[in-house]
């Protein structure tokens, strides 16, 4: 089924802008947010020119190729910094329907089949003096990428894994579903408690933005606690971790 704003508003609950090409989804989002969008209201589109990533960086989507789209969600101020772990609770759970193996949560919300990275995820709150309007949850699913050269020891799609061809009208229904779900539990244990069980990184010599040591585990904030060389933790709130040999003991 092709991607359009007829099949969108046949197959989605809640309100939805669909563009066959545009900079970022997240820029449409905000503005839609800004302008009183309901919560659950999401920007899709076939090919995303601009796609926005942590520090500034940007991507390109190419059509017929993936899910890029922004969905508005608006938690409670408290709650704000759980929008990441729903995004990829989600993705994680969207790779789990089609019958992927060895998914795994790269801190803080990289989703990955077999150790690549198969989606990204980027939350944009918007706040008007002091008050949360909302969050935008930035995602992007590889489902047909082609990935060459060096980008394909660390990037997948979905059909790849399972060696099965996928329609994205319905992938994006079962991903939106589970938003739905997890953002219904957002104040509830089961969301940070599936999500740190399903982090690959805890446990693994990391590196993450000059800080280097031990991943030891996450805290409530979803903060990464390393364990440095002399012993004191280090809490980290955001940033790209590059996993790095064990060391040696002894």
């Amino acid at each position: 089924m092709t991607l359009s704003q007829k099949t969108l508003d046949e197959r989605l609950v809640y309100p939805c802008r669909y563009f066959d090409s545009v900079d970022s989804t997240n820029d449409i989002a905000m503005q839609w947010l800004q302008e009183g969008a309901v919560s659950g209201s999401v920007v899709i589109a076939d090919e995303q020119r601009q796609g926005k990533g942590r520090k500034g960086r940007t991507w390109y989507t190419p059509p017929k190729v993936a899910l890029a789209m922004s969905v508005i969600l608006k938690p409670s101020p408290e709650n704000a910094n759980r929008i990441s772990m729903i995004g990829a609770v989600a993705v994680y759970d969207l790779c789990e329907s089609v019958g992927a193996k060895n998914i795994g949560i790269k801190w803080p919300n990289d989703v990955q089949i077999n150790g690549k990275k198969v989606s990204g995820i980027l939350p944009e709150a918007a706040w008007d003096t002091g008050k949360l309007l909302g969050v935008v949850l930035g995602l992007g699913v590889n489902v047909r990428v082609k990935f060459e050269g060096e980008l394909a020891q660390t990037a997948t799609s979905l059909e790849n894994e399972i060696e099965q061809s996928l329609d994205r009208i319905e992938l994006l229904v079962t991903l939106m579903n589970r938003i739905d779900y997890w953002m219904a539990r957002i104040n509830n244990p089961e969301l940070f408690d599936i999500w740190k069980s399903r982090l690959n990184t805890i446990g693994q010599q990391v590196e993450v933005d000059g800080i280097v040591g031990q991943a030891q585990g996450v805290d409530e904030g979803g903060a990464l606690l390393i364990t440095v060389a002399d012993g004191s933790i280090k809490r980290v709130l955001a940033g790209d971790v590059s996993l790095l040999p064990p060391q040696n003991e002894g």
